[in-house]
């Protein structure tokens, strides 16, 4: 099964954001942001730009699509 994969725990860290500064950036929940560094929930494509955006980074560097499945 495909799956997105991403970089958003490692890119925050480089930034020195929290969990709920990148939350309140992107106009999400805290709980959100922890899914989404889990791999546990795959966010819209607006709301993948916008934690990009929030990151400094481009898309691709932040979120990528696995074809060979899950971890």
């Amino acid at each position: 099964m495909p799956a997105m994969r991403n970089q958003i725990r490692e890119l925050r860290g480089r930034r020195e954001l929290t969990q709920q500064e990148l939350a309140d950036q992107v106009g999400v929940t805290r709980q959100t942001v922890i899914a989404m560094e889990q791999d546990k929930y795959s966010p819209s494509l607006e709301t993948a730009f916008k934690v990009a955006t929030a990151l400094g980074v481009s898309l691709e560097q932040c979120f990528q699509y696995d074809s060979r499945g899950k971890r």
